[in-house]
């Protein structure tokens, strides 16, 4: 840890709004003085942008106006002066056509509503999948003192005697109606039964994945990721963090101290450990090219490799985030892979302190939940990176969430063009397949969708479920949710609306996965690769104008983070000129 705090007092950057007796300055206070703030408040104290992602259309986060209450009360009490700011909230539930077109934007929004704003400290307001990436990308393109606090996951769904976790049962109960083992009634009655709170989904799927990540990184104070929305004591988590980062501000303790490459590395290996989404990887990526880190797919492969998984959580395991919580939660996960030589100790977190300081004295109160080393749910846990003649630009595969008996497979493969060509074959008693075969759709990467949606765990044919398969072999260019489950190899690069090998597979070709070899491979000879390659077209319509069209110009490919090329790069938070 070399972080030297800042000489306090000094000149903030608020007060080239708010600071003398210029035109300016009483122009920009004077109109802020109409919400009844007396004149002392602006007398360079730092100001304190809540950034709140609550939208009445993104239910995961519809408690948010309750929690930026308290982190108000934590910055008053601090000294500090809190301005609530809404900004945008790309919900997972609700977007169309995937919410993840729209996590760039947020971030875009976000980013330009923290530089042009008079805010020295930003507390990032999340807990929907998307927004913690993009309001975490915003928060270090500008370089300004931020920190986290998530919403928190829902409390535990039941049904008939069973937990039941969001998205993971969706997925088991939707395929045990095609399968004949459940009916329509029985699945509305289930659908009662899982989201009984306020909160994030309550799986380690990708909103709890990324609450993980960002304490994982240092942005979020010990502890924070893992309270139960509904428990008092994710008020509690509110309200400290509105005072840290009053000192935060006055320490000028920014984003590019504490995300370092070993911080990264800190939170690959937590994914790993704890059975985390695969959509992580395209956050992660895409939030170090904003902190100007070299992070690959290659450091993703490298450092969760030999990860065990040990969070004992639905979908790799049995659990949900209201057992993790009291078990201990995610400093316990890091104390264990510290006492493994699988953490950077030193590295520096919101705090203040390392996060060795932050973890070292955590408890494990639960063994069934969090699990020894020696008993944990795979011994090679993290996120496979598999290349080839498929991928050559990579893709992936999460270990602890595939059948161990399909991680080395040959099969044929059976092509959906893209996903409405799925929906019209999928439940066709004709359609040529069987169990043996490799699931391919194409067309779903971040230009293909656009976005790249959570469409990759395909589900299986209904004359397939109905034999009692459940898993298997599937292959695209597509996202998965964090709360699905299988033998999905996903994100694959290029893509085939880029013209990737992808774009050319044929129905009956032979493909090979080989996960321990880190191989996918397309059973062509290169000079076939090369003449199918050379004849390909696209079969979609590029857009014309709007978003889409700036997304599908500027956007990168999933093997970097499905980032805008133009917003790589720190930006940072200069004051720009002021026309009144």
């Amino acid at each position: 840890m070399t972080f030297k705090p800042a000489q306090w007092p000094r000149k903030l950057r608020s007060q080239e709004w708010y600071g003398g007796t210029s035109r300016d300055t009483i122009y920009h206070r004077g109109w802020l003085k109409n919400q009844g703030y007396p004149h002392d408040l602006f007398d360079g104290r730092p100001i304190i942008g809540i950034m709140n992602t609550w939208s009445d259309l993104t239910p995961c986060n519809g408690h948010l106006r309750e929690l930026a209450e308290k982190v108000k009360a934590g910055v008053w009490e601090a000294g500090g002066f809190p301005l609530e700011v809404p900004v945008f909230s790309a919900s997972e539930n609700t977007f169309r056509p995937t919410a993840m077109m729209y996590r760039n934007l947020a971030a875009m929004a976000v980013e330009e509503a923290m530089r042009g704003q008079p805010i020295d400290g930003a507390v990032l307001l999340v807990g929907c999948d998307k927004t913690t990436p993009s309001l975490l990308m915003g928060a270090a393109s500008t370089d300004i003192p931020s920190i986290v606090v998530t919403g928190g996951p829902m409390l535990n769904g039941w049904f008939r005697g069973e937990r039941v976790g969001s998205g993971t049962h969706l997925w088991k109960f939707s395929e045990a109606v095609k399968a004949g083992d459940m009916n329509q009634e029985e699945f509305l009655e289930a659908e009662q039964s899982m989201s009984r709170s306020s909160g994030t989904c309550n799986t380690m799927g990708t909103a709890s994945t990324m609450a993980s990540m960002a304490e994982a990184l240092g942005m979020a104070l010990s502890g924070n990721a893992a309270i139960p929305a509904v428990d008092s004591r994710r008020r509690v988590m509110a309200q400290i963090t509105g005072r840290r980062i009053v000192q935060m501000v006055k320490d000028d303790l920014k984003p590019s101290d504490i995300m370092t490459k070993e911080a990264f590395e800190n939170a690959i290996r937590t994914n790993g450990a704890i059975g985390g989404s695969t959509n992580a990887v395209v956050h992660l990526l895409a939030l170090a090219g904003r902190v100007g880190i070299d992070l690959t797919l290659d450091d993703w492969d490298r450092c969760g490799k030999d990860v065990p998984t040990i969070v004992n959580l639905m979908p790799s395991g049995e659990y949900l985030m209201e057992e993790f919580f009291y078990a201990g939660g995610l400093p316990v996960v890091l104390k264990m892979l510290g006492e493994g030589g699988k953490l950077h100790k030193d590295a520096l977190t919101v705090s203040g302190e390392t996060v060795w300081d932050e973890v070292s004295g955590a408890r494990n109160w639960d063994e069934d939940v969090i699990r020894p080393v020696e008993q944990a749910l795979t011994d090679q846990g993290g996120i496979a990176v598999l290349r080839g003649n498929l991928a050559p630009n990579g893709a992936v595969l999460k270990p602890s969430a595939a059948s161990p008996s399909l991680l080395k497979h040959r099969g044929r493969a059976v092509v959906f063009e893209d996903i409405d060509d799925y929906k019209v074959k999928i439940d066709d008693d004709q359609l040529d397949i069987d169990e043996t075969c490799v699931m391919v759709l194409k067309n779903c990467g971040p230009k293909g969708y656009p976005g790249m949606s959570e469409v990759g765990n395909m589900g299986l044919p209904p004359k397939i479920l109905k034999k009692g398969i459940t898993d298997m072999v599937r292959i695209s260019d597509a996202r998965m949710s964090g709360t699905a489950y299988g033998t999905v190899v996903l994100h694959t690069a290029p893509e085939a609306a880029a013209g990737g090998p992808l774009a050319i597979v044929r129905n009956g070709d032979m493909i090979e996965l080989d996960v321990a070899a880190r191989r996918i491979h397309l059973d062509i000879s290169d000079d076939e690769l090369t003449e199918r390659l050379a004849s390909w077209t696209p079969i979609h319509e590029l857009p014309e104008s709007g978003y889409a069209k700036l997304f599908h110009d500027h956007v990168e490919g999933a093997d970097t983070g499905a980032d805008f090329d133009f917003l790589k790069g720190c930006r940072g938070s200069a004051v720009g000129k002021d026309s009144h």
